[in-house]
């Protein structure tokens, strides 16, 4: 699913993969006029427990293109500039289009220049075509994604996407194996649009379906990293799942962060706390939007 395109509110080549996987799996899917795809389980009561995983990916938009065809771009989601040299990606407009962002080049930079930390507004994007190509494929407010094919480095993968592809593999695969069984509780999984620029999907999908309970699968930080101290490593690859405490904008109901720890240490599952200072997750839409609000 990583190589898949999904910008936040361009989410249609995305949801279209997922619904193909999901539509055998379910007793019902619906879409919201989000775009969420809401696909439902059925349980023997009528509790709810909502399961969201974030279908977009950090991406950008087309906001000017100059007299020699170079594009600027606003990002849509959290972007470290320092990591955007030399990035290729694809301009979604009348066709798809290869891209690689570029900026000053070091060599004409001033000694103050190159001291100073990069920042979005100062990377372009040059596409190799003639301007009058690039206007009448390319306009403003077109999606662009990073180009990136996945590969195995290592125990590791790398690719584009991981936040949040590998956690729309995981709903995905949780619903087939429980294809064929009962569940004590309906079950909506929640494959969520616009997580990353605020969250806005799993609001709508929570105050939709009000459920009584929250999960969000999501990604987190791993900065068991040279240069990282103890205290500053949230959690560690490879030790074992994270189960949230708290981040910027939830701090997760104890009786949620109880239960799965308790889950946890029944199937002999390696978990890791995560106290996270900044950021968030579908988690806080669901604690917040869910008409009394919801155990998540």
């Amino acid at each position: 699913t990583c190589r898949i395109p999904g910008a936040p509110g361009y989410e249609q080549r995305i949801r279209k993969f997922i619904i193909e996987q999901v539509q055998p799996l379910v007793d019902d899917i619906q879409l919201d006029a989000m775009g969420n795809i809401l696909a439902l389980k059925k349980g023997k009561t009528d509790k709810k427990v909502l399961v969201a995983a974030h279908m977009d990916e950090i991406s950008f938009m087309v906001t000017h293109i100059d007299e020699n065809g170079f594009i600027r771009f606003t990002t849509l989601g959290g972007f470290d500039p320092k990591t955007l040299t030399a990035q290729r990606v694809i301009i979604h407009g009348k066709e798809d289009i290869i891209g690689v962002m570029g900026t000053k080049p070091i060599h004409v930079m001033t000694a103050e220049e190159r001291n100073k930390m990069p920042k979005n507004t100062d990377f372009f994007i040059d596409t190799g075509l003639p301007v009058e190509k690039v206007k009448e494929l390319v306009a403003i407010g077109n999606p662009i994604t990073r180009e990136r094919s996945l590969i195995e480095m290592g125990d590791c993968v790398n690719a584009k996407s991981l936040d949040n592809r590998v956690s729309v593999f995981i709903l995905i695969e949780t619903l087939r194996a429980l294809q064929d069984q009962e569940v004590p509780y309906d079950i909506i999984a929640a494959f969520t649009v616009q997580e990353e620029v605020g969250l806005r999907g799993a609001m709508t999908a929570a105050s939709g379906i009000d459920p009584d309970f929250g999960i969000a699968l999501d990604v987190t930080m791993a900065y068991d990293l040279p240069g990282a101290a103890n205290h500053e490593i949230v959690s560690k690859l490879g030790e074992g799942t994270a189960i949230k405490v708290m981040d910027g904008m939830t701090i997760c109901d104890y009786r949620m962060v109880a239960f799965m720890k308790s889950v946890a240490e029944k199937h002999d599952i390696d978990y890791q706390l995560e106290v996270l200072t900044a950021g968030g997750t579908d988690t806080a839409g669901l604690q917040r939007y869910a008409k009394g609000g919801c155990i998540a």
